[in-house]
C-alpha cells in the first residue's frame, strides 16, 4: 500500500466491487453504419476501465480515493484487462509551482506503482500541463519541463497523441488541449499538424476494423448545458475550453470513415451519451467527482467499464465506487 495511503478507500472498494453498480449502460451498434442488423454471435475481445479526472493531490483523501477506485476496478467479478487514464491524473499543474507539481506527480507514480497491477494507457488532460498560468505557477515558459513536457514524462509518452491496435480494434488517442494564442489559457481543439495526422491515420485503417477515439475534452457532448453560468442573454454560450471548437471538421472527417464507432472523453465530470451520424460520443464522469468534494451535478465519483466486441459493437457502463468525501482541509 502506498506511503501515506490509509485502508479507508480499499475497504470501500472491496465492499462494492462485486455489485458493479452502474448509473446507466448501453451497447453500441454491432453493425457497420448503413447495414442491417445481423444475428451473428459476437465475442468480447477486450474489457477495459476508463478512469478519468482523478485529480490526485495530498489533501482531502484524494490519494485514498484513487487507490479505492483502482482497487474497485481490479476487484470486479469480471475485471478489466487494461486501464485507460483519460487525463487530469493530477489535481493541477497549470497554475502550480514546480514543487507543488512535483509533489502531485510523486503521489501519482507511487500509487500506480504500488496499487495497480494492470497495464495503463494515458491521455493528456489540461490540468496535467505545467505552467500555462504563468503568474500562478511562477514560471517564465523557458523551463525545460514547461508545458506538456512534464506530462509526457509523467505518463511515459513520446508524443501527446498517438494510435495503436489492440484486440482487433484501432485506438486513437488525441491531444485536446492547445495553448491559446497569446498564452494564459487553453482551447479545446486539434492543431493543424495533429488534424492532418488524424486524417492520415484514419485513411490507413482497414474499413473493416472498428475504431475507438479517446480524448480528454469531449468532441460532442450535452454536458456543458448543465453549467448555468453559460446561460446569458437568452443564449447558451459554451466556452472553447469545454468542447472541441473544431468539432465540425472532426465530425466531417469521421463521417468519411464509417468504422469510427466510439469517442470516449472526460473533462466535464459528468456522464452522457450522444449518438450522431453513427458515432457514439460518451463523456465518462470523474473518479474525483466534484474534485474530491462530493458528487458533481448529481454525478457520483466513478469510472467507466467498456466492452469491445469482434463485430465492432461495444458496451458501456458507469460504475460508482462508493467514495465518501472527507472534510475540506487547508491546501
Amino acid at each position: 500500500m502506498s506511503e501515506g495511503i490509509t485502508r479507508r478507500g480499499v475497504i470501500k472498494a472491496a465492499a462494492g466491487a462485486t455489485a458493479g453498480a452502474a448509473l446507466w449502460s448501453g451497447v453500441g451498434m454491432a453493425q457497420v453504419r448503413g447495414q442491417a442488423d445481423t444475428v451473428k454471435p459476437r465475442r468480447r475481445v477486450l474489457r477495459f476501465a476508463h478512469l478519468t479526472d482523478i485529480h490526485v493531490k495530498p489533501e482531502r483523501g484524494a490519494g485514498d480515493g484513487m487507490v479505492a477506485a483502482l482497487h474497485h476496478a481490479q476487484s470486479l467479478d469480471d475485471p478489466p484487462e487494461l486501464i485507460f487514464n483519460g487525463g487530469d491524473g493530477i489535481m493541477d499543474a497549470l497554475g502550480a509551482t514546480k514543487s507543488r507539481t512535483q509533489l502531485q506527480w510523486d503521489l501519482w507514480h507511487s500509487i500506480l506503482k504500488n496499487e495497480c497491477s494492470l497495464p495503463v494507457e494515458h491521455c493528456i488532460g489540461n490540468h496535467d500541463i505545467w505552467g500555462w498560468y504563468q503568474d500562478k505557477s511562477e514560471t517564465t515558459g523557458d523551463e525545460p519541463m514547461w508545458g506538456k513536457a512534464w506530462a509526457l514524462e509523467g505518463y511515459g509518452l513520446d508524443k501527446p497523441y498517438r494510435s495503436f491496435d489492440r484486440a482487433g480494434w484501432h485506438f486513437i488517442v488525441l491531444d485536446s488541449v492547445q495553448l491559446r494564442e497569446g498564452g494564459g489559457a487553453y482551447t479545446a481543439k486539434l492543431d493543424d499538424e495533429q488534424f492532418e495526422w488524424l486524417a492520415e491515420d484514419l485513411q490507413k485503417v482497414d474499413a473493416a476494423t472498428p475504431i475507438i477515439v479517446i480524448s480528454h475534452i469531449p468532441i460532442v457532448s450535452v454536458t456543458p448545458a448543465f453549467f448555468r453560468d453559460y446561460f446569458k442573454d437568452n443564449k447558451t454560450q459554451v466556452p472553447g475550453a469545454l468542447l472541441h471548437t473544431d468539432m465540425h471538421r472532426i465530425k466531417d472527417l469521421f463521417y468519411r470513415h464509417k468504422n469510427v464507432r466510439l469517442c470516449l472523453s472526460g473533462h466535464i465530470h459528468l456522464v452522457d451519451r450522444v449518438e450522431y451520424l453513427g458515432v457514439t460520443y460518451i463523456c465518462g464522469g470523474a473518479v474525483s467527482g466534484a474534485w474530491w468534494g462530493g458528487n458533481w451535478h448529481e454525478c457520483d465519483e466513478g469510472y467507466g467499464v467498456i466492452d469491445l466486441y469482434d463485430d465492432g459493437g461495444f458496451g458501456y457502463q458507469y460504475v460508482p465506487y462508493g467514495w465518501t468525501p472527507v472534510e475540506k482541509e487547508t491546501e
